[in-house]
């Protein structure tokens, strides 16, 4: 789909908005596509399409009713419409995302129900490599910290204490060496993975460099180890592009996604306030994914992936009306155009002298900027060039 020549979704063209919205019809075919895209990791008790759920009995498609002892993993004590199997929805969201992710080989998916997205990728490492331990490269903690996982700095010069006028060649150097030298001494062939938000959300809205993600693709590929993409705040059209990764020129092991694009969403010193707040996937309703390459999923026991409301079928269905939201209204096109309007409003600010002192930094893409500013007590601040002792203490 295209607007006075420019494509609105980020695809090569056409064909990928027709192959998102084709939706298999016949139980079979939802079957066996279930199979292929479907991670092997959740265990499925029944073989079938899930319909229909009241009280404790569940339909399926073909006319099966069933008695459901396990009440959705013991939460739908009224009655539900939740099951460890495959339903439509599920399936049809799967149908609609496939086209659009950044690799081709990124073709098994598991949906969950929000937070947890970022553990369940690592429970997949450790399921496919036999291996307990991750480095993470600025990914915004979700859940607590696990026991196994090591936080290294993100090459950015207020996370390594350097000037701001340093390279990027620089500070993309020191952080791989950084991190080689601790996957030395952590022991490669104990280390299951490396984790990073390739646009640092929480930590400041900083874009990864294209040779820092190609160094960690390089690192991976030398010690064996699976490289998870974070695109849980970057993806979905909120830069402009449907998942950033994709024009970094690298290809993820495994992909976390979960918020979906907002028509406006600024980042204000490293804090947004709540109606500010980037929705969900499902607009709202708790919903998250992990998406990886099935022959890394196809090692995982059945049942090493799941969880209360995983899968939720209603969380789904909403998914895709955002899916289908965001291709039908040209979502990414207008956060390109709105990208220009803010940002040119913002450089305007920026130019006005009597604001300019207080103004470190304007950065980001599409609608996910930061505006830095001064401070004499910010972490830092003896390296901020435009750092005023005078500027109010809680400025920044």
């Amino acid at each position: 789909m295209t607007i006075n020549g420019q494509n609105t979704i980020g695809g090569s063209n056409e064909t990928v908005i027709k192959k998102a919205r084709h939706v298999s019809t016949s139980t079979a075919d939802l079957i066996s596509f279930g199979k292929t895209h479907v991670t092997r990791g959740i265990n499925r008790l029944t073989e079938g399409i899930l319909s229909n759920g009241k009280g404790s009995f569940v339909e399926y498609e073909g006319g099966s009713r069933l008695l459901h002892f396990t009440s959705g993993i013991g939460v739908t004590s009224l009655g539900q419409l939740e099951s460890i199997t495959l339903h439509r929805p599920y399936l049809e969201l799967v149908e609609r995302l496939l086209p659009f992710m950044p690799h081709s080989s990124l073709d098994s998916f598991f949906w969950t129900s929000g937070s947890e997205a970022i553990e369940a990728a690592i429970e997949m490492c450790d399921g496919c490599h036999q291996k307990r331990d991750h480095l993470s490269e600025g990914t915004y903690p979700r859940r607590p910290i696990m026991p196994g996982v090591v936080c290294m700095p993100y090459p950015y010069w207020h996370q390594h204490g350097l000037p701001s006028s340093m390279p990027s060649s620089v500070l993309v150097s020191q952080s791989l060496y950084q991190l080689d030298l601790l996957a030395q001494q952590a022991s490669p062939k104990d280390t299951a993975a490396i984790i990073i938000e390739p646009f640092l959300g929480e930590g400041g809205y900083v874009q990864a460099a294209p040779e820092f993600l190609q160094g960690l693709r390089e690192l991976c590929d030398k010690h064996g180890m699976l490289l998870i993409i974070d695109e849980v705040q970057s993806g979905f059209g909120r830069r402009g592009k449907f998942f950033n990764i994709k024009y970094r020129g690298v290809r993820p092991d495994i992909m976390v996604i979960a918020k979906l694009c907002i028509p406006f969403f600024v980042m204000i010193c490293a804090y947004s306030p709540p109606w500010c707040r980037p929705q969900g996937l499902a607009n709202g309703y708790p919903l998250s994914g992990v998406v990886s390459r099935k022959d890394l999923t196809n090692k995982l026991q059945p049942g090493t992936l799941g969880g209360t409301y995983a899968d939720n079928a209603i969380a789904c269905a909403a998914a895709i009306a955002v899916a289908d939201a965001l291709i039908e209204e040209n979502i990414i096109f207008n956060v390109r155009v709105r990208s220009a309007d803010l940002f040119g409003a913002l450089e305007e600010l920026r130019a006005d002298p009597t604001i300019a002192p207080y103004i470190l930094d304007v950065r980001g893409t599409g609608l996910m900027v930061a505006v830095e500013f001064t401070s004499p007590c910010s972490p830092g601040a003896q390296f901020d060039p435009v750092t005023k002792k005078d500027s109010p203490k809680t400025l920044a």
